[in-house]
């Protein structure tokens, strides 16, 4: 108990500051992210185009290494340089994921989709992946689910959802997120509130660099963008080092020319779909494709997300969609105001109860 109570408060209150800047339409991203927008944690990456089975290249060790986090390689030990078998294993099959030919050598196409970035959540778990072809009684779905399919429980249909205060997010960021939790709220029969208090909500978003405290550091900007909790762990995080645009959710679909801005609506909605359950997909149109470029905005759920989480969760009592049930959202009236403040209030208390414990 006093172990998990002291995670909590290092976890929310002894972070590293972030650095992210948010933009709020396209206009306003500086010419500079467009000039650099081929920098990003991956690039060395490109420099093995060519490589195959047998040779010994510099840097393959981290490519095994980036192929190790993401589920292809599960064995232990240090990373060699060698291209040997396990390396070659791990390249078909993330061909085989990301509908790339299957060849086993790091030609251009595959690393041009390596260096994307991407969701930090692995697609193999275990050294097993349904992305692309796991599934043998579907030939046309393309979507997964983490072992053993967890969901929230039936009994939990009204969910809620809080930011850690250290961001100290504008409510222009936080409807991003609302407009995100709708998306799913629109298939399925949840329903999502924006909570003040961490400490009572079902899920916690926060923005964080480098190592946060769960083990899975993020790598700066252009690289792992955000991962998240399958159900009912509930935390969603996203890197504090990212520059994002929040855009007013008007556009469901844009490609700008690329850039070092990643459009946050695109992320939060992929991320929302692993906390409610569901894995990557390889339906490449599909929220759930693990990896975005830059500029890219892709918002609207695919056949293959609807299909996925209505097969944890079935659809929509009201109907099949049409915002009919939008995220609610705390306003900035007196009333609700009280009730902030008693959020607030409720968590100092919590914490400060979380102090006593483990100091006796």
């Amino acid at each position: 108990m006093r172990t998990l109570l002291l995670t909590i408060l290092i976890f929310f209150f002894t972070v590293n500051p972030i650095s992210a800047k948010f933009y709020s339409n396209v206009s306003s991203i500086p010419p500079l992210q467009f000039l650099n927008a081929t920098q990003n944690a991956w690039e060395t990456f490109s420099k093995l185009a060519g490589c195959h089975i047998g040779e010994n290249i510099n840097g393959l060790s981290k490519l095994k290494q980036y192929f190790r986090r993401f589920g292809y390689i599960t064995t232990t030990g240090n990373c060699t340089d060698d291209f040997d078998d396990v390396l070659q294993s791990a390249i078909n099959t993330y061909q085989k994921n990301f509908n790339l030919k299957v060849t086993g050598k790091l030609d251009s196409s595959t690393l041009r989709q390596i260096v994307k970035p991407r969701c930090g959540n692995p697609d193999l778990i275990d050294g097993v992946s349904e992305m692309n072809g796991g599934k043998k009684l579907r030939t046309t779905a393309k979507y997964s689910f983490f072992p053993g399919n967890p969901r929230w429980p039936k009994r939990k249909r009204d969910l809620t959802y809080a930011f850690a205060p250290q961001n100290n997010l504008t409510d222009e960021v936080k409807r991003v997120f609302s407009r995100a939790f709708t998306r799913w709220a629109e298939v399925t029969p949840l329903n999502f509130t924006r909570s003040e208090s961490i400490l009572r909500a079902d899920i916690v978003i926060g923005f964080f660099s480098g190592e946060h405290g769960d083990g899975e550091p993020f790598d700066g900007a252009m690289g792992t963008l955000a991962h998240a909790s399958s159900p009912p762990t509930g935390m969603l995080h996203l890197d504090g080092d990212e520059d994002w645009l929040i855009s007013n959710g008007e556009i469901s679909r844009r490609i700008l020319p690329v850039t070092t801005v990643v459009d946050l609506e695109s992320v939060a909605v992929h991320e929302i779909g692993h906390l409610l359950g569901l894995g990557h997909s390889s339906v490449e149109d599909a929220i759930m494709f693990p990896a975005i470029s830059g500029g890219d905005r892709k918002v609207e759920l695919a056949k293959d997300d609807i299909e996925g989480i209505q097969h944890l969760y079935g659809g929509n009592p009201n109907g099949d969609g049409g915002g009919s049930k939008p995220s609610r959202e705390s306003q900035s009236t007196g009333g609700d105001s009280v009730r902030r403040w008693r959020g607030w209030m409720i968590s100092l208390s919590s914490i400060a109860t979380c102090i006593f414990l483990i100091s006796v």
